[in-house]
């Protein structure tokens, strides 16, 4: 056996061996899994019967997942939702009915210590002003006129938000926050009004400026920004909430200014993300915004409400450089809970990834039983939204499918070491009679110190349940190949993420 690395982790948490000798033996260590049945919900333990072992190869399994670990692509940043003003209302309300149950699901969500009983989200989406989720329409400067922005006042955002965004980084300090309007103020547009419309161009240098005094606003509030978006959705025109409709050589000219303002006031390390619309124009809207402004926007993200995943690759094919977010989709209230899953991670919190993107956020963090509270007039969310977290009026709260399928995903990439780095997406392929049985994602998480090994993930859906004709789960016994070496392990039908442990 090759020199694989002088020491191994063989359980989730910091308990690891003596320094080794070469020919130590490779075992999958741990597991997490949420199975169809909801007898686990990432739930995590060792594999039984332990241990398992990379041994020599011998006949592959009914699937044979292929590790190719010399096939390095994308750090992936993380997953979470959007923190929208309705989203924040909640938790601030049961944190001060029940601080105990509030900080309980914050460290829940957000806890990203290795190993932790946690989901480690660890990117939010915070909309600039109001949105369909929102107790008012508002921006951060509605004095009609005012070009200098001399009324600009962050504080026209509910003081919710940046409490619950401070208690979020009090627990999770790697946390990338990306924050993007909805719509500019409403005298900056054709229509007067926040609510559809689109942007009077006599306004685009005031509009730049306008988001550079968010991102001040939001470091006055102690919130430190990751990314800043132009316009969410800006193919979408909506007369009953804040929308804008914003050509491409729009954005593009916002983006431009912005970026020049941005560098020459502390923000030149901020990233300026572009489109953050359907996949159904990832082949139009995006790839024109880099041919027109690609030195000012570091990448492009997306949403799944038209088009499919495999769109992203009209961009990336020619953009490969440039960074690829996913940033909404949304749960419907009464939907089937297993069917969500399968759909999540084929599409997004492994099939996203697999087409490029560094993130996997759905919409509102948190609503309630009935997808409130919503914007009044608003005609969006019909039937109504679901969020990650169901918020109760009693001081109780529950997390949703949303949260299972994206804290799979999480348990893979988040940092081994404290300050560590972030898992990257590694090549994988599926083969063996059953090979359609399994969708997977690979991953390295690399170290701190050169001397430890490094992590190595894979995130497994199966969804062998013949739902679409006679309901009939199956688990999947299947080999792993790494290295030369394979492993056997029997998937259930749900999703599992399984670690272990090898050299650079």
């Amino acid at each position: 056996m090759a020199n694989l690395g002088h020491r191994a982790c063989a359980v989730a948490f910091e308990i690891c061996s003596e320094y080794l000798s070469p020919s130590t033996i490779l075992t999958l260590s741990i597991q997490w899994q949420t199975t169809w049945d909801q007898k686990m919900l990432l739930a995590y333990s060792q594999p039984n019967p332990a241990p398992i072992n990379f041994v020599t190869p011998g006949p592959i399994g009914s699937a044979d997942i292929v590790i190719d670990d010399t096939a390095v692509y994308q750090t992936i940043y993380g997953f979470g939702a959007a923190l929208t003003d309705s989203s924040a209302q909640l938790l601030y309300n049961l944190k001060t009915q029940n601080s105990g149950s509030y900080w309980s699901l914050m460290d829940y969500l957000f806890n990203a210590t290795d190993g932790a009983n946690s989901a480690g989200f660890s990117f939010i989406r915070v909309p600039l002003g109001a949105t369909d989720f929102s107790a008012r329409n508002y921006s951060y400067d509605d004095v009609s006129g005012d070009t200098p922005l001399y009324d600009f006042n962050i504080g026209a955002a509910p003081s919710y938000v940046f409490t619950v965004l401070r208690d979020i980084l009090s627990i999770n300090n790697m946390l990338r926050v990306y924050v993007l309007p909805w719509s500019p103020p409403g005298w900056m547009k054709e229509s007067g009004t926040m609510d559809g419309g689109s942007l009077n161009t006599a306004y685009i240098s005031v509009m730049a400026n306008y988001l550079l005094k968010s991102l001040q606003g939001f470091q006055s509030e102690g919130i430190p920004v990751y990314a800043i978006g132009i316009q969410n959705e800006p193919e979408n025109s909506n007369p009953t909430y804040p929308t804008c409709s914003m050509p491409v050589s729009t954005e593009a000219d916002i983006g431009i200014a912005l970026r020049t303002y941005m560098n020459g006031n502390g923000f030149g390390d901020t990233k300026i993300i572009g489109y953050e619309h359907n996949w159904a124009d990832a082949a139009n809207y995006p790839v024109q915004l880099m041919q027109q402004a690609a030195s000012s926007f570091d990448g492009v993200s997306f949403h799944c409400y038209a088009g499919s995943v495999s769109d992203q690759a009209e961009f990336t094919s020619q953009y490969p450089n440039k960074e690829v977010y996913f940033t909404e989709c949304s749960g419907t209230i009464g939907t089937d809970w297993w069917t969500d899953i399968k759909w999540y991670m084929d599409n997004l919190f492994i099939g996203s990834l697999a087409y490029g993107s560094s993130t996997g956020l759905m919409w509102n963090l948190a609503l309630d039983g009935n997808g409130n509270p919503k914007l009044s007039g608003t005609s969006s969310c019909n039937p109504p939204c679901r969020g990650v977290v169901q918020v109760n009026s009693n001081g109780t709260w529950g997390v949703n499918q949303e949260f299972y399928a994206m804290s799979q995903a999480s348990k893979a990439i988040l940092p081994r070491d404290v300050g560590g780095p972030w898992g990257q997406r590694i090549g994988v392929s599926v083969g063996g009679e059953l090979n359609w049985a399994l969708v997977v994602g690979a991953y390295v998480t690399k170290r701190v110190l050169p001397t430890d090994w490094n992590r190595y993930s894979i995130v497994v859906l199966n969804w062998d349940d013949s739902a679409s004709t006679a309901w009939n789960p199956q688990p999947v016994t299947a080999t792993i190949e790494f290295r030369g070496l394979q492993a056997t392990y029997t998937f259930p039908v749900g999703v599992t993420t399984l670690w272990w442990y090898a050299s650079d």
